[in-house]
């Protein structure tokens, strides 16, 4: 099989408006060519297919100016946040294909690597009146920020002068005052029609433990202040976010505009540009609602293939490839949209077409007896590993008395168009022999059993007479005696509806009740020597994959990826 780190193509890249700043940049010199970007995740959950639309592009944008991607971990919440988290990012991004390395050097950062910064630097805006600590309760200052038609009214304590400020400051840090007591706001406009400039908080007391500084502190900063400072201090030049923070662009320069009046930092200053996010129909992509289908054990946990995690869509069978083609096609927009999931299954599809051989399973077995052939005889067979690479050579299987069909390709009374077995008909074994159904048995529950048939000693498939009969039906098939029996689990979406959330709608009421079925299958005898995330196109059914655990040498477990075409809506 191939890898799943394939390597970057010099294949055009197509223009889009955030390479199109980065151009008119580089031709001004604004940052003498050099461009860096960061992806920031917070790690308090695990990623999903919308981080990776992020990934992609900002790893993608450096790599392609030569440039750099810091991986930062935004950890500036530590009732959310844990190690565990943190490190299934760094599997996630190096999964995809993109490293933060380079000349030997390890770009990757912590937010909270910087706590001492950030607090020495909201002193400083303390120092010029640009920071105050505020008194009053969360309520006050949410009656007092105003409305959309009202402006917002400055809090009693605004004109503290900066000693005060700066006293009261070094107090919270020290731990003499309950969480909510007092927060630190930035001095800006309470009639601001932009809410985000009506003094926001930047700094508030919280006693709890951090995953990396432990009890250190007791006061944390807020997301908009600590998030700028942080690309200045790496010397982040283009900061590519999505389009949720566009109305904060205007705090995240006045912070950084304020501290290089202090002479903290050098300009150009860092540049936000925001994107559409990734919205991907029959999909969730809310963190809390993700962790409510795991905590609720609505899903197996956050790995669950049906999930759009990261982690999710690895076990499922999609490739890093597939991902990274993906998020290509969708491009880059400044409008949010929503993406049908049918881009992101076409793009696994092709993917794997060149990439994963073929193989033979029947999911829903039905025996097959060939009563004119002999009980003890067997009769090799070949296939192609791949049908449109004849140098990847060939797989090999017997042809038995007893053969498993699928239960479908049977009919007792067959529609009309109906091609396969039914009494009286004919069809093609595939890479086998043409079959004449001659009867079938039942149970007593009036089940059929079995299918009997008698088969052309002279219609073998790539033999001299196997033209000489003209049937309109094949089926798939394998040797009861050699098959290997396998567990195989039949993904689908997990919900019915497109947008499962709509309208504040419940989207647990969406959940599609089909979105797992397990089978006992049964597998040509090479598929059994498959190892964990190898894929495979099962011919017929779709692409499926060894679990990257369940499944063991002798005992394989395999999922579907995806069917070989899309059945929703079309």
């Amino acid at each position: 099989m191939s890898n799943d780190r394939t390597e970057r193509t010099d294949a055009p890249v197509a223009s889009n408006f955030i390479r199109n700043a980065i151009d008119e940049d580089n031709r001004n010199r604004k940052w003498a060519g050099r461009v860096e970007t960061r992806f920031p995740p917070e790690p308090n959950g695990y990623l999903h297919v919308g981080h990776a639309k992020s990934i992609c592009l900002n790893f993608g944008v450096a790599a392609d100016y030569d440039g750099i991607c810091h991986l930062r971990f935004d950890d500036t919440n530590p009732e959310k946040e844990s190690m565990e988290y943190a490190d299934s990012i760094v599997e996630a991004v190096e999964w995809l294909g993109y490293s933060w390395d380079k000349a030997g050097k390890s770009h990757m950062y912590f937010a909270s690597d910087y706590y001492e910064q950030l607090y020495h630097f909201a002193e400083i805006l303390i120092e010029r009146g640009k920071a105050y600590v505020d008194s009053q309760s969360a309520e006050e200052m949410r009656v007092n920020r105003g409305s959309a038609t009202e402006a917002g009214r400055p809090s009693p304590f605004r004109d503290r002068t900066p000693a005060e400020n700066l006293d009261l400051f070094r107090r919270m840090r020290a731990g003499e005052f309950a969480e909510g007591a007092h927060v630190l706001r930035a001095k800006i406009d309470m009639a601001s029609p932009n809410f985000n400039m009506r003094d926001p908080v930047i700094y508030r007391i919280r006693f709890a433990h951090h995953y990396r500084t432990g009890d250190t502190w007791c006061v944390y900063p807020m997301y908009d202040y600590a998030h700028c400072i942080s690309d200045a201090i790496e010397g982040i030049t283009h900061s590519l976010c999505t389009l949720e923070f566009e109305d904060h662009r205007p705090l995240y320069d006045w912070v950084l505009d304020q501290l290089a009046q202090a002479g903290e930092f050098k300009r150009p200053l860092p540049q936000q540009i925001e994107f559409a996010r990734l919205n991907v129909t029959y999909a969730i992509t809310s963190k809390r609602k993700l962790l409510q289908l795991v905590t609720e054990k609505h899903v197996a946990g956050w790995d669950d293939p049906r999930m759009p995690t990261i982690v999710g869509l690895r076990r499922r069978g999609f490739t890093p490839g597939s991902i990274r083609l993906f998020c290509d096609r969708i491009g880059v927009s400044k409008a949010d949209s929503w993406i049908d999931m049918g881009v992101l299954e076409q793009s696994l599809r092709d993917d794997l077409d060149e990439a994963a051989p073929r193989a033979i399973a029947v999911l829903d077995p039905l025996k097959l007896v060939i009563d004119n052939f002999p009980e003890d005889g067997e009769e090799p067979c070949t296939a192609p590993v791949h049908p449109h690479h004849p140098e990847r050579g060939s797989r090999a299987f017997p042809f038995t008395r007893e053969l498993w069909i699928e239960r479908e390709d049977f009919n007792e009374h067959p529609p009309k168009g109906y091609f396969r077995l039914f009494p009286g008909n004919k069809v093609r074994l595939k890479y086998g022999f043409i079959v004449e159904c001659t009867g079938f048995d039942k149970d007593e529950q009036g089940n059929v059993t079995a299918v009997h048939c008698n088969y052309f000693a002279d219609s073998k498939s790539g033999t001299e007479g196997a033209n000489n009969y003209k049937v309109k039906g094949t089926i798939h098939w394998v040797s009861a005696k050699t098959a290997y029996p396998a567990e195989v689990r039949l993904y689908d979406r997990l919900f019915n509806e497109p947008q499962p959330d709509a309208g504040g709608r419940d989207f647990l009421t969406a959940i599609n009740p089909n979105s797992k079925r397990v089978v006992q299958a049964y597998l040509e005898p090479g598929a059994a020597a498959m190892n964990a995330e190898d894929r495979v196109q099962f011919e017929r059914h779709g692409y499926f994959v060894a679990d990257r655990y369940d499944s063991q040498p002798g005992k394989p477990v395999f999922n579907r990826i995806v069917s070989l075409k899309d059945s929703w809506g079309r």
